[in-house]
């Protein structure tokens, strides 16, 4: 696509939207940014209007005007009455990674999407690709950093055969269109986001995008022990080479025995090289060790890697001991299945800390996993709410996380660990989960 002249809106700033606008500027795009901020409170306005863009506000005939392509970035909700208007006229809207996707050269793309893991094991996939392909490895996505940042700062319009580890969401794979990973997984399906999608079968099917375009040789790792993903990848098959594993039984291509890790067969990782800690992580890693050989790395290479990784922050992070008590930072774990896998990683004496915003998720499963866990406290909106499904009047509930650990302090005795695992994101009380998880490290620290 010619750029040059195109009237092109940009929907949501943030530092997305700022990347997308820098390639468009740079493709000749006429740009203008609807932004639900005031002018006056962007404090990239002068530096936007000195490109030429125009800032305009979030109104109806905004979206009334004619475009000839609209950027949105993913935390915009595409159910809206203003994203019906684009649709009803056939005005393609799509997001920063299809942009950066269409207007590079060719790249070697390892696309990472599922409920949770997705992080931790896209980190890790970096990790091995950039031990096999030092300055040409690149880690970007939902992880914070957009592709379109990247693909401006390593000259990927003119330069193909960079290796991409791109952590994708259901936000960014709703408005994806060519797009086209050569490696891909969806780590696991659990409830999320059924406050932005609308629905639970909205946000799985949102996952199955990430493959919607594969083909021929292009790989993807197919987790066997997830009976959701079972149903959607039966619901929407998959047209590519497939690479099926399990982490219970050895039937599959992939799998553990032994001691070692199989990939397709061939003995590549002794389990001895892992730090990371919980079956999830092996399931992390196989899912990583898998795209690594897809693209071509040697065994000598991915162990090496794998031996120096060490997790991501904000998962199941050890934070500090005092007094024989732990404390762990798992501000990430912002669903109910992440919270599970948090609190299955210990045997007992979890002081659980729950709450944040209300995204509307069901504690039932939760409830189940709870044997490892001596009290619930909740804070924050929706703490009262979990606290009563979870534990009734067995729970503390309190206004805020310095309250909340406060009260865990009261509770807990030599041997036991205080875990801040919400369940929940965060944006009652904090802009990101990574600022929750700063300041529960702050308090801690300061003990």
């Amino acid at each position: 696509m010619d750029f040059t002249g195109k009237k092109v809106l940009v929907v949501g700033l943030a530092r997305s939207g700022m990347a997308a606008i820098k390639v468009l500027k740079t493709l000749g795009a006429v740009i203008t940014l609807s932004e639900s901020k005031k002018k006056e409170d962007i404090k990239e306005a002068d530096r936007l209007i000195s490109m030429g863009v125009e800032i305009t506000d979030q109104s109806m005939s905004v979206f009334q005007r004619d475009w000839d392509l609209v950027v949105k970035n993913p935390g915009v909700p595409y159910r809206t009455p203003e994203m019906a208007e684009l649709a009803s006229r056939n005005i393609p809207v799509i997001t920063e990674i299809e942009l950066a996707y269409i207007v590079s050269k060719p790249q070697h793309y390892i696309a990472i999407t599922g409920t949770n893991g997705k992080t931790t094991t896209t980190s890790l996939v970096y990790a091995i690709l950039n031990k096999a392909f030092p300055g040409k490895a690149h880690l970007c996505g939902n992880i914070g950093i957009p592709l379109c940042e990247i693909v401006m700062e390593n000259n990927l319009m003119n330069e193909g055969g960079h290796y991409i580890a791109l952590e994708v969401s259901n936000f960014q794979l709703v408005n994806i269109d060519k797009f086209r990973p050569q490696v891909a997984t969806i780590i696991n399906l659990t409830p999320d986001h059924v406050d932005f999608m609308g629905g639970l079968d909205n946000y799985y099917k949102s996952k199955t995008e990430v493959y919607r375009n594969m083909q021929g040789s292009d790989t993807f790792i197919l987790n066997t022990d997830d009976e959701v993903l079972a149903e959607y990848t039966a619901r929407y098959p998959v047209k590519c080479e497939i690479n099926s594993f399990s982490l219970d039984s050895t039937d599959k291509d992939s799998y553990i025995k032994d001691g070692y890790m199989f990939i397709k067969g061939e003995k590549v990782l002794p389990l001895s090289a892992i730090r990371l800690v919980g079956k999830h992580n092996l399931q992390n890693v196989i899912i990583a060790v898998s795209a690594a050989k897809a693209v071509g790395i040697d065994n000598e290479t991915i162990i090496d890697a794998v031996s120096s990784f060490s997790g991501v922050e904000h998962r199941i992070e050890f934070v500090r001991e005092i007094n024989g008590i732990k404390y762990y930072n798992d501000s990430k774990g912002t669903n109910t299945d992440a919270t599970i896998t948090a609190v299955k990683s210990f045997d007992k004496g979890v002081i659980l800390l729950v709450g944040g915003f209300e995204k509307g998720l069901p504690m039932d499963e939760l409830k189940k996993h709870l044997a490892p866990v001596k009290k619930v406290i909740g804070f924050g909106f929706c703490g009262p709410r979990l606290v009563k499904e979870l534990v009734g009047d067995e729970g503390i509930v309190v206004g805020n996380l310095e309250e909340a650990i406060a009260e865990a302090n009261k509770i807990a005795v030599n041997g036991d660990t205080v875990l801040l695992s919400p369940t929940t994101s965060s944006f009652d009380q904090y802009s990101c989960f990574e600022e929750r998880g700063e300041h529960f490290k702050k308090i801690v620290n300061s003990l």
